[in-house]
């Protein structure tokens, strides 16, 4: 999910320089919905004990 979060990051960067302003602004919104989904998804493993064993 953080992969997906990085590629709207950078689709909103590339755009916003290029001139194409909905299409940042689209991106821009979607990376931050899934940053914050990505994070609250991190808490909850943390609180459950469920992250990565190693």
């Amino acid at each position: 999910m953080l992969y997906w979060t990085l590629i709207f990051l950078v689709v909103a960067l590339i755009s916003g320089v290029l001139g194409f302003g909905g299409v940042a602004s689209a991106s821009a919104g979607i990376a931050r919905v899934l940053f914050f989904l990505f994070l609250v998804l991190f808490a909850v493993s943390l609180l459950t004990g469920r992250g990565v064993s190693t």
